[in-house]
């Protein structure tokens, strides 16, 4: 028996389709070892020398992987064509694999039945320099999220945390808010007209003035524009100048990581994460027409253009019998690759065939993921059309010393545009011939003002950090969902916003540790990931370079930086419980009032005190207060006493009025008991959509339906 081990149980269903009885093909679920929680787990002192520990959940899994391996003649691992399947694969190697057992390394880029056994009868070894890339960047984020989130637990807040590449990311949102903010908008005019002629109306705008292209900031005030068009009222207008010129527009190339990411979210409004986990279920695998379980996509992790000669060849006969010769090339287009090394896999991202009409297997797919992949397979199979072309058309209307322009465009032949259509304006101006004369229709004049530069939203988040070489193309969704889940910034409206506590982060980071958050710095060290992928450099001294300087800074730091220069803001209230002075502190939710004699008391209080939303229940343990609303710190509601923390009495869900009369229970109204199960005498509590009724008491099973009030 030959064992196939893959990361996920999806995709092991797809291959194991493919492949005959003496194959038995297993999911490893990811990752089999990891560093350990909690601590370090690197030897600092001793090469950096990682410790890996296999996590509870994983053993029950890796024993049954070690069981199975055990009876087969040779293990194949076939974890994804990136460096983590590559470490992935190593792992499993180093744990279940017994001396003298063959194993071998496979990879393939779509799950499809030929590439699954071209991929069998090409085994290779595991490739070490690519393990070492992966294990290099795990432990200089281990290195710089656990040396340097204790400091800022110490200066700041607790539970923060800095990144080598969440911090450069944070810097980019915080930077960009600072620019906003600074921003002056600048008012300017434009001046444009509309014409007809021949029944036809066009648009021009003012162009030059005393033959002199004028800029965007020629016009400044309103009286200026006016008086222009005062001298144009009653003006002739001529054509001066007549343009047109056929250019050829070319098609996009196929996706990456980085471009699906983009277009993904303008296009679809998907997150990076959203896109990312479609994508992988596109890839592993759908089953279509009740039958075949079939992968759709190539594997989504990748940033080259490369698309294999049996992919091009397959399309251009598509495109021949689907749309005509005229549709098709006669050669496959090409597209070099922009980055330094393709590295994260050996094709573009794709559909497995292009005869996968998106339509045809709709009905096979979620919505989400019709639309992805219909995205994906549009514009793959445009980027193997021919060129579209276009006549681009510009006329020049005089009157005075005031040159007016009209650009137009008519597509001469639509070529790649049939299958993914541009954005751009086609607007078709009538015929002209020179010095005729054009009646114009009014004048208008356009105030508009200068615009701060937008906050980024995902796609344009992406595009910098492709730009900046921050991450890679498999890590853009983790860094995102990352500094959302910290609470550094918020998604509003789609675009990314920094917190309070975010934009303190960054400025530490930015002033005492310039060299984790420069964009050069970070982009140097995935630079030197890639060599040590390519055998170029060992993985060894890449750390110990990053390590010493920053170590060094790092002890420094710790003495130098003053948290109370940070933190905490002194205010003119005294702590209810031992009279002390109050403080504003912040934590990762945001600022609020804390007593100055921490740790002797523990007082807090909101700093913008919620509105009270009160039950109508008196409390039962202290008979004095009566139960509110209130909310934990991750948004989750329970009710308690409001005498809190005198009076510590809690539930989960809401407790019942004793009285039918339903009452709007306020500060005036006076509370009422609550009523009592009538097996335990605790308190009876909403549950469940409809509001059923139940004992608050765990122990009991006492319910009671609202509507029927039939007792169990």
């Amino acid at each position: 028996m030959k064992l196939i081990i893959v990361e996920s149980p999806t995709k092991a269903t797809t291959i194991s389709k493919f492949l005959g009885k003496e194959f038995t093909v297993v999911a490893s679920y990811g990752h089999t070892r990891d560093l350990p929680r909690g601590k370090l787990g690197i030897d600092v002192e001793h090469d950096f020398q990682p410790t890996y520990v296999i996590p509870t959940k994983k053993r029950k899994i890796l024993n049954q992987l070690k069981k199975i391996a055990k009876t087969s003649d040779v293990v194949y691992f076939a974890s994804d064509a990136d460096r983590e399947g590559e470490a992935i694969a190593w792992h499993l190697q180093q744990s279940i694999i017994q001396a003298g057992k063959e194993n071998k390394r496979i990879v393939f880029h779509e799950i499809t039945k030929s590439a699954i056994t071209d991929a069998i009868k090409q085994p290779r070894q595991i490739n070490q320099n690519l393990v070492d890339a992966q294990q290099a960047r795990r432990i200089l984020d281990r290195l710089v999220g656990y040396k340097l989130s204790p400091l800022l637990w110490k200066k700041i807040a607790r539970h923060l945390s800095a990144g080598r590449v969440q911090s450069p990311t944070l810097r980019l949102i915080v930077e960009r808010e600072q620019e906003i903010k600074k921003f002056k908008p600048q008012e300017y005019w434009n001046i444009q007209g509309a014409f007809t002629k021949q029944s036809s109306n066009f648009e021009a705008k003012l162009l030059k003035i005393d033959n002199k292209k004028i800029d965007k900031f020629a016009l400044t005030n309103e009286k200026e524009a006016q008086q222009i068009i005062d001298q144009l009222e009653t003006a002739t207008f001529i054509v001066e100048n007549i343009k047109q010129k056929e250019t050829n527009r070319s098609p996009l190339p196929p996706f990456t990581t980085s471009t699906l990411q983009q277009q993904a979210n303008q296009q679809l409004g998907f997150s990076g994460t959203k896109t990312m986990f479609v994508a992988q279920k596109l890839y592993e695998g759908i089953k279509l027409d009740k039958k075949e379980t079939q992968g759709l996509i190539t594997y989504m992790r990748t940033d080259s253009f490369n698309l294999s000669d049996k992919f091009l060849q397959e399309t251009q006969q598509f495109l021949k019998k689907e749309y005509g010769a005229n549709y098709s090339l006669s050669e496959p287009r090409r597209y070099k690759v922009k980055t330094k090394l393709a590295q994260e896999a050996h094709e573009a991202i794709r559909p497995t065939f292009p005869d996968y009409l998106p339509e045809k297997i709709q009905a096979d797919l979620s919505p989400d993921q019709f639309k992805l992949y219909q995205l994906i397979w549009r514009r793959t199979i445009a980027s193997q059309m021919p060129s579209a072309k276009v006549l681009n058309t510009s006329v020049d209307l005089q009157s005075k010393q005031y040159i007016f322009r009209a650009n137009g465009a008519q597509i001469k032949f639509d070529g790649y545009l049939k299958l993914y259509p541009d954005k751009f304006t086609i607007s078709i101006l009538p015929s002209f011939k020179l010095k005729e004369v054009i009646d114009l229709i009014k004048l208008e004049k356009i105030q508009s003002f200068t615009q701060p530069p937008p906050r980024f939203n995902d796609a344009s988040l992406v595009k910098a950090l492709e730009e900046f070489g921050i991450g890679r193309p498999s890590t853009y969704a983790p860094i995102i969902k990352t500094i959302q889940q910290r609470g550094y910034v918020v998604r509003q409206q789609r675009k990314f916003q920094p917190t309070e506590i975010g934009t303190m982060v960054n400025n530490l980071l930015v002033e005492h540790f310039p060299h984790i958050v420069d964009y050069q710095f970070t982009a140097k060290l995935e630079n030197q990931l890639d060599d040590i992928a390519q055998g170029k450099k060992e993985w060894i001294t890449v750390i110990k370079d990053f390590y010493q300087p920053f170590s060094a800074n790092l002890k420094k730091k710790e003495q130098e930086i003053s948290k109370e220069k940070i933190m905490p803001e002194k205010t003119d209230k005294l702590c209810p419980k031992c009279n002390s002075p109050l403080v504003i502190k912040i934590s990762r939710f945001g600022k609020f009032l804390a007593c100055s004699n921490f740790p002797k008391c523990r007082y807090t209080e909101s700093l913008k005190p919620a509105e009270k939303k009160y039950t109508g229940v008196s409390c039962p343990q202290c008979e004095k207060g009566q139960i509110i609303e209130k909310k934990t710190r991750k948004n989750r509601i329970f009710y308690a006493c409001d005498r809190w923390p005198d009076c510590k009495f809690a539930l989960w869900n809401k407790p019942i009025p004793s009285t039918d009369q339903q009452t709007s229970a306020n500060e005036k109204n006076p509370p009422v008991p609550g009523r009592k199960c009538p097996k335990c005498d605790s308190l009876l509590v909403e549950f469940g959509k409809n509001k059923k009724i139940k004992c608050s008491n765990k122990e009991c099973d006492y319910i009671e339906n609202p509507s029927t009030k039939e007792k169990k």
